[in-house]
């Protein structure tokens, strides 16, 4: 299994690090939740970090896909902070949850893709977070899941929303009526993941045992994309997250302003020469 090389580009950061990952990978940006302490719940300082890193990731002309990664073990993301949210007022409570919301929409609506490599418990709005990405990858150890309806409540960060559009009403109301909890291959079957990875299938790495082999899958992903035309996919995402909403002709429509965005690109010609050379590409986000 190929290493990646990576640098942090800011050690200020403690519970959100944006990793730049170099040589071959470069154009991978891995977006690592590090609160060991509280499983990478979601406070106000992780959320509020976490909005800051995706604006500089938004804005980095070089990034060409995202992986969301947990560097906790055995956990992805637990969801909310229930004893901070304890503290709280109900004004307050309002106001985080529109912040979450605020993240999670930030999140979807990155120009680049974006992967969520599941290598523990993704419960409530750590679930959530992972619905917001475009693909999701999972290990042995995933445990994926809306349990809010266990706490007398109901899921508040867009999960009714965004795991209907994936999977439907009906599979949807069951999850979330008996708050069940799913392993990687139910998810798998039932379309919320796209791929699971088996600690059978990476027996020869012995450094990292089976509590990454979702980001090492997620890292394949990534590397499968990264050679494509940066515009291309970009504006192909843009076109597939506005199919599911509107209906066809204006889907058909924003399929073709689309589409008009890559017609006058370097990178386009590129791909034509590289066709007609029989080489591959060279693509540089022109």
């Amino acid at each position: 299994m190929r290493l990646c090389r990576f640098v942090s580009t800011d050690p200020s950061v403690k519970e959100v690090k944006v990793v730049r990952h170099t040589g071959a990978d470069a154009g991978i940006i891995t977006l690592a939740l590090d609160r060991p302490k509280a499983k990478n719940a979601l406070s106000r300082s992780l959320v509020t970090e976490f909005r800051s890193a995706l604006d500089e990731i938004r804005s980095d002309q070089h990034a060409r896909v995202v992986i969301v990664q947990s560097l906790v073990p055995g956990v992805f993301c637990a969801g909310a902070d229930l004893k901070e949210r304890a503290t709280m007022t109900p004004a307050e409570v309002e106001q985080f949850l529109y912040s979450v919301k605020m993240a999670f929409k930030e999140l979807e609506s990155l120009p680049q893709p974006t992967i969520a490599a599941l290598d523990g418990a993704a419960l409530g709005g750590g679930f959530e977070m992972s619905l917001c990405c475009d693909l999701r990858v999972a290990g042995p150890r995933a445990l994926l899941g809306l349990p809010e309806t266990s706490l007398a409540i109901i899921p508040g960060a867009g999960g009714t929303l965004r795991l209907t559009r994936l999977i439907g009403a009906s599979r949807t109301k069951a999850l979330v009526f008996t708050a069940r909890r799913l392993g990687p291959f139910p998810a798998l079957s039932m379309g919320i993941i796209n791929d699971v990875v088996e600690a059978s299938e990476c027996m020869d790495d012995k450094d990292t045992g089976d509590h990454s082999l979702g980001y090492q899958r997620a890292l394949e992903w990534a590397r499968e994309i990264l050679p494509n035309g940066p515009i291309a996919v970009r504006m192909a995402k843009r076109s597939i997250d506005h199919a599911s909403a509107v209906d066809p002709a204006t889907g058909l429509d924003i399929e073709q302003l689309c589409y008009a965005q890559v017609i006058p690109t370097q990178d386009r010609m590129e791909g034509l020469r590289a066709f007609k050379e029989k080489r591959k590409p060279v693509y540089k986000g022109c």
